[in-house]
Order: C-alpha cells, then structure tokens, then sequence
C-alpha cells in the first residue's frame, strides 16, 4: 500500500492507493470515520461491477451504508441529475453527520462532489475512482460541478474529499478504450512537469498497455504525487494549477463540439497537440520535442488532429466560454520543452486559426 497526502492544513486528506483497497474501504472507515451513515452513489454500470464488494466491505466493518445509482455517461452530468440525487438523500433523512462515497469515474467524482459541496451546504465525502482517467487526475484536487450546454464543467466548486482510495486492481475490468482515456491525462503530468515521467511512459509502452499493474501503480502514484503538489501549493487555480489545463481548453472545445462522442481523454490528446503545434509556431517549443509528443500519443494509439468534420464556429465559440477563459480570451497551457509550460493568453488569433484548421 501507498499513501500519499494532499497537503491542506486542516483540510489535508490521504490518497491511499493499493491493489485490493476496494474491499477495505470500510475497515478504513472505521478507523478513521468521516459520516455516522454512508452513501455510495455510482452510476448504473459501475455498480453492477463494484458496487457489492465495496457494500460487503463496509457492512463487514459495521458501517450504515446505502447505495444509490444514476444513469451512466456524461450526458448524465448536469443538473437534474443533481436534484434527483438530492431528492434520493433527503427522503432517506441524509444530513450533515452522514458522508457520501462517489464509486466510478470522473463523470461520478464530479457529480458527487458537486453535490456533497451544495447538499445542505456541505457534508463529507469520499472518492474511490475505478477509471484510470479519474484515478490519476479528477478525483484529487477538489474540482467538482456539471455541465450545461454552453460550456464543460461551467456550474461547479471547489470542495475537498475526506480521502480518496484508489484500488489497481478494478482496472483489470476497465474496457481498452477508457485505459487510453486516462493515459492521456498521464502524459500530461510528464509534459507539464517531469520529463523523466514522460521518457518512462515511451520506455514502459508495452507494460502499461497490458495493464501491468506493478507498473500502473508507480505511473498512478507519481501523477498523485504531482497533482498533490500542485494542488498544496494553488488550490483555486489561480496561478501554478492551471499548468494543469494543458491540452484542456482546446480539448474541451473538441469535446462539445463533438456532442460530447469524442472522450475526454481523446479530446485532450488532441488539444496537447494543437497546443504543441501552436507553441511551435509561436517559437516557443523545439520541433523535436512537438513530433516526440504526437509520436507518443500515436503510439499509444490516441487521435492527435482535429477531426475535419468538426465545426470549426462551435469549437471557437467554446473557447470563448471556456471557464478560464477573461472577456472571451481562452488561456493556454503551451510547453516550451518536455517537462516545461507557461501561461499564457498571448495567442494571436491568426495563429489559432491555423491551428484549429488542421
């Protein structure tokens, strides 16, 4: 077992991460309780899958558990279904001692933190993340919220779990698509702070894509490691944290402008690339160092250019309400050598042009 601290104050919480945790859950909560009751909520299909061994662990343990679903997929991430799971706790008498437990992938953290933020303006919760995606980034870091048409990730807050245990083993069970969903927020981490990272993910291709778990574990933990640092030294995003975006502002453009078909994880392939290329028409970035980026992603099998067929007027409309973006000006995460990003919103707009054409 591993375990890493997110570095708060009073706020600091543990990332545990261990093959096997799922069942231990609530044992661990025993020890160190964080509600009177629990409320697993997961999404349809991942309960089918996780759902009892993590109820059998914790009613093992003693611990008041209910489990509660919703309808998998990120057309599910919004709103109402935010008030039907607010509806779900308040007909069981949920209140402010009891804790909520998010079981699945970034769709699930981001729709059960949100809530565990808002529900009778914040009760605990805890996040064990099933997708590889969701355990190196979007379960650590305390960003939650939902979409709305305009924009991903538009209506949200930052809200801290109590913990997140993150269990190796349920990624046996993940289909090869979502695997590669998440390898590319892992090859984030090595372009926007360690470039040895990014040499290990060209050297251990092969072990990585047979779900080595030994080496999945070291990949998982080092992205804690860094988003863990990055987070203790910026929670609210307003300076280092944003390195985190790389590849995310055009990639999330992509994504809604696709209707949300291309994945999260492919979607922002595809944006670190168009950033790659932009860095190097700005001449910030080496060529070298943008072909080694776009020939790692390739080999993993990740989509790398803007999809022609893709509406180039929405995908600029969406960087133009981008969250991050200030008076409609989108900022940009671009590398200036593997393992090295700036800010900035210093991007002529001709540029830009070139890049999203292709």
């Amino acid at each position: 077992m591993k375990t890493l601290t997110v570095g708060l104050g009073d706020r600091s919480y543990p990332i545990i991460i261990k093959n096997g945790v799922l069942r231990e859950i609530g044992s661990q909560l025993a020890a160190t309780p964080v509600g009177r009751r629990y409320f697993v909520i997961s999404d349809d299909r991942v309960a089918s899958l996780h759902g009892d061994p993590l109820m059998a662990g914790l009613q093992a343990a003693s611990q008041q558990a209910e489990l509660l679903t919703f309808p998998h997929g990120e057309e599910n991430k919004h709103l109402g279904t935010v008030a039907a799971l607010s509806s779900q706790l308040a007909a069981r008498g949920a209140d402010r001692k009891d804790a909520l437990i998010a079981l699945g992938g970034g769709v699930t953290g981001d729709i059960v933190g949100f809530l565990a933020a808002i529900y009778m303006r914040g009760i605990p919760f805890v996040q064990v993340p099933t997708t590889l995606l969701s355990q190196v980034d979007s379960s650590v870091g305390g960003k939650t919220g939902v979409d709305i048409p305009e924009g991903k990730n538009l209506i949200g807050a930052f809200y801290q779990p109590k913990a997140v245990f993150i269990d190796s083993g349920v990624l046996q069970t993940l289909p090869y698509a979502e695997l590669l969903n998440g390898l590319a927020e892992v090859i984030k981490y090595g372009v926007i702070y360690d470039a040895d990272f990014f040499h290990r993910l060209e050297r251990q291709r092969e072990d990585i894509l047979a779900c080595d778990l030994t080496v999945l574990e070291e990949i998982i933990a080092r992205c804690c490691e860094i988003k863990a640092a990055v987070v203790a030294a910026d929670e609210k995003e307003s300076d280092l944290r944003r390195i985190l975006n790389f590849g995310h502002t055009i990639g999330h453009a992509v994504e809604g402008a696709s209707g949300y078909i291309i994945a999260h994880g492919m979607a922002v392939a595809i944006g670190m690339a168009a950033v790659a290329n932009l860095a190097v028409r700005k001449g910030l970035l080496g060529k070298d160092d943008a072909d080694r980026l776009v020939k790692l992603m390739e080999d993993y099998g990740m989509p790398t250019v803007i999809p022609a067929e893709l509406d180039r007027g929405k995908i600029r409309q969406y960087l133009k309400t981008d969250k991050k973006a200030v008076g409609g000006r989108p900022f940009f995460v671009l590398p200036t050598a593997i393992g090295k990003v700036i800010i900035t919103d210093e991007v002529e707009d001709a540029l830009l042009e070139q890049v999203l054409a292709g």
